[in-house]
């Protein structure tokens, strides 16, 4: 590993003028479940690391049925599926904090690490792009929100300028009949990289026999998780039915471009966002009628 200077910062404003002085070779440690690999490995250019797991802002987690959650970005997983409310309020991000990973991983991988890092088959995008969650960013002109869908834009880069750093995730509170669901698919439990993953969010009507809405986001099946934008649309006021979800998870797979790799085919991977996307919004709509 290359030598490179350790930094523990206290505030986010220290951070951010550390990360301004230093540039790209200074890189932000919350977990470390990725950095430290890649630092190793010689993928990353390092003259600083910047400790932030100090800092009280990124360490938040804030929940208000009314108003939604606020999570820090250095929260770890395990946190987020220890909490109970957490559990019942964002069943999909749950989904994907319990698979990032084993358990020691959990307890250091930060969802917004995650989040940062942008690998296309990040587990834990999907969920929050079908929650529709926004990126709190701050810098040297001060705050700014983006949509998650927006933060990455390709394979380990993000919408992050010089001198910015993600603080937290915001995410609006479950509306009523909503509930949302995260699966993937990896060809065996020794590979922790999905060929493909889904995640889905779906609002129903009391009777909770039509859509009111619904979201769909997709991982591993372009240079960035993907917000079905046209598949969640087509579901808006149908009838809950197998032939409506077939159209939408033939929508999902239209917006798919996926590449052939060690782990799956593109022909696979397509064939697979249909599969998933189905069974992810059967998840989601399940988990709203088996609700008290």
């Amino acid at each position: 590993m290359q030598a490179f200077e350790y930094i523990a910062a206290n505030t986010v404003s220290e951070a951010v003028t550390l990360l301004d002085e230093k540039g790209e070779n200074a890189r932000i440690l919350a977990g470390g479940t990725d950095l430290i690999v890649q630092a190793r490995e010689g993928k990353r250019n390092l003259d600083w690391m910047i400790d932030i797991k100090s800092i009280p802002e990124v360490n938040e987690i804030d929940y208000n049925a009314d108003s939604g959650l606020t999570l820090g970005a250095a929260v770890p997983c395990y946190q987020i599926y220890a909490v109970d409310a957490l559990c019942d309020a964002y069943p999909g991000l749950v989904d994907a904090t319990k698979i990032i990973g084993g358990t020691a991983i959990q307890g250091r991988a930060a969802i917004g690490g995650n989040l940062c890092n942008a690998s296309p088959a990040a587990d834990a995008i999907p969920p929050l792009i079908v929650l529709n969650a926004t990126c709190v960013i701050a810098g040297p002109n001060g705050e700014r929100e983006i949509p998650v869908e927006d933060f990455c834009t390709a394979p380990g880069q993000t919408v992050l300028e010089k001198g910015e750093m993600l603080v937290s995730i915001k995410i609006p509170a479950p509306q009523e009949s909503s509930s949302s669901y995260y699966l993937r698919f990896i060809p065996r439990n020794e590979m922790d990289i999905a060929v493909v993953g889904v995640g889905a969010s779906v609002v129903l009507d009391a009777a909770k026999e039509k859509f009111v809405s619904a979201r769909i986001a997709l991982a591993a099946v372009a240079p960035t998780p993907l917000f079905a934008e046209e598949a969640s649309t087509l579901l808006a006021g149908k009838e809950i039915s197998d032939a409506t979800i077939d159209g939408a998870a033939q929508a999902a797979q239209t917006i798919a471009r996926p590449i052939s790799d060690m782990r799956g085919t593109a022909e696979q991977r397509t064939h697979l966002v249909g599969v998933l996307t189905r069974r992810a919004l059967n998840g989601a709509i399940q988990r709203v009628k088996e609700a008290v």
